[in-house]
């Protein structure tokens, strides 16, 4: 009988499955072959656990990080998961700065890996700079990491939004993972933005096996994203806006030449997919997940798309959501609406 036993964490990572969302597909009546990418069944419930193993063993090849070493980053709240998780398996130190909208289970479960969590509200100077800026995660990421940096030199900050080995892991794992599971036969490929890591590696290693492939980006709706009005919506968690930004508001590993549309969802539209996700199939994903399967029932919903497979990322799963409103049955999600997009959907010429 053959043994197989893993050592670590980090050989648990990835080779998720793919799952047909038939009773979904049935109730929205979506006339497409609607397929799940299952990242919630890492290590730690996310597709972040791909990019945090990435990271850190990249810095160890390239020598510039050692075990006793401090690693930091910022995050919504799933990287840092992973971060932390692996940090601990491979004996570094991890601190995470967290934006304070964030689900209170991600501080607790990044703490329970012995890390640090610092959020954003308790760093001098950092609020300020985050409303001047309208909430932009990547100058954000930018401030800290120069703060940090020139403060304590010793430490090292992974930089998830621009760092190589984030989109080189999917090229290198989800896309090949997708292309084989579902036997090269897939017609559309959905997925939000980010840090754009998922969305470019993955459609990348996608559109080299099929060319004819359609790769579609989702982002966060015109009432969903903090403005002059709305400093604080209800915004998708880890979720970010990048039509119509200038390039320094986007992220460095998002490649534009994946995707060929984007699609904007509301946070309150995104929540009423991941309920009836949760009501259907008996899955609980988060609110990111919730806002690609709202994407791709207004996909399927195209003449031209009824019959072909759509497969769908879904980031992470639903359990660090509990103490949101997210799977509130009670609260109408169309309750949370706060305003509608223009534009919801814009093809990239």
């Amino acid at each position: 009988m053959a043994v197989k036993i893993s050592a670590s964490i980090t050989e648990l990572i990835g080779n998720t499955p793919l799952l047909r969302l038939s009773r979904y597909a049935q109730q929205q009546e979506i006339q497409a072959d609607l397929i799940a990418k299952l990242e919630l069944f890492n290590p730690n419930h996310s597709v972040k656990d791909r990019i945090a193993l990435s990271m850190i063993e990249a810095a160890e090849r390239n020598g510039t990080i050692k075990p006793g070493d401090t690693l930091v980053e910022t995050t919504s709240g799933n990287t840092g998961i992973g971060l932390a998780a692996i940090a601990a398996a491979k004996g570094y130190k991890f601190r995470v700065y967290i934006n304070d909208f964030v689900s209170i289970e991600r501080s607790q479960i990044i703490q329970a890996y012995g890390a640090e969590v610092v959020p954003f509200s308790t760093i001098d100077g950092f609020k300020a700079f985050y409303d001047a800026s309208n909430g932009d995660f990547v100058a954000a990421t930018k401030w800290l990491a120069e703060q940090v940096t020139a403060a304590e030199p010793e430490v090292h900050f992974l930089l998830q939004l621009d760092n190589p080995a984030n989109p080189a892991v999917h090229e290198r794992t989800t896309g090949p993972e997708i292309w084989r599971d579902s036997g090269g036969e897939l017609d559309i490929f959905i997925a939000a933005v980010g840090t754009g890591g998922t969305l470019s590696g993955t459609g990348r290693y996608l559109k080299q096996q099929h060319p004819g492939l359609q790769v579609i980006a989702v982002e966060p709706g015109i009432g969903s994203q903090p403005s002059e009005l709305r400093p604080e919506p209800l915004e998708i968690t880890g979720v970010h806006a990048f039509s119509n930004q200038t390039p320094e508001r986007i992220p460095a590993n998002l490649d534009h030449r994946v995707y060929d549309e984007v699609i904007a969802v509301e946070t309150w539209q995104a929540y009423a997919a991941a309920r009836q996700l949760a009501l259907s199939e008996g899955v609980l994903v988060g609110d990111s997940s919730g806002a690609v399967l709202w994407a791709a029932q207004q996909v399927a919903a195209r003449p031209e798309n009824h019959g072909k497979r759509i497969v769908v990322l879904l980031a992470d799963g639903g359990s660090s959501y509990l103490t949101t409103q997210l799977f509130a049955h009670q609260i109408p999600a169309e309750s949370l609406k706060l305003a509608s997009a223009v534009q919801t959907s814009r093809k990239i010429a």
